[in-house]
């Protein structure tokens, strides 16, 4: 997207993210990016805008809970 300064596409943060376009566009459709505006059919992200938390694991750790002996 040759557009707007400070705002990226969907498919640059896809890749900055490591997740796929349409993931991003979940994102941008939930309201989960702050500052993420509709202009027409696609989205534009600001540029510092950071990947959402995934909700499934928020407020737990990513402990197995196993000690090794």
């Amino acid at each position: 997207m040759n557009g707007i300064k400070g705002y990226i596409s969907i498919r640059e943060a896809s890749y900055r993210w490591g997740v796929s376009e349409r993931r991003v566009n979940q994102y941008c459709a939930e309201g989960r990016i702050p500052g993420a505006s509709r202009f027409g059919r696609s989205w534009a992200i600001p540029e510092n805008a950071e990947k959402p938390s995934d909700p499934r694991f928020q407020g737990q750790r990513r402990d197995s809970g196993r000690t090794s002996t």
